[in-house]
């Protein structure tokens, strides 16, 4: 698999994993908070102009999605 293919799986698995949850990945669970470490890896990538530019309107569409469940509680 290349790494553009690897990306956006990891991409769908994000994005499924906030619509089917509605809240963003949390740093305290193992098995997510490696989604949380990808987003963030990420982040960094784009504030210094490095992510691919195929990707960078992808990503925008991620941060749009984690701004609208911020600060949901997963419990309500």
């Amino acid at each position: 698999m290349t790494q553009d293919g690897k990306w956006l799986l990891k991409y769908n698995e994000v994005v499924a994993f906030i619509e089917n949850n509605k809240r963003n990945p949390s740093k305290h669970d193992d098995e997510r908070g490696l989604y949380l470490n990808w987003i963030k890896h990420n982040k960094k990538l784009y504030a210094a102009g490095e992510l691919k530019l195929d990707r960078v309107e992808r990503f925008k569409e991620l941060l749009a999605l984690m701004e609208d469940n911020k600060r949901k509680n997963q419990y309500a």
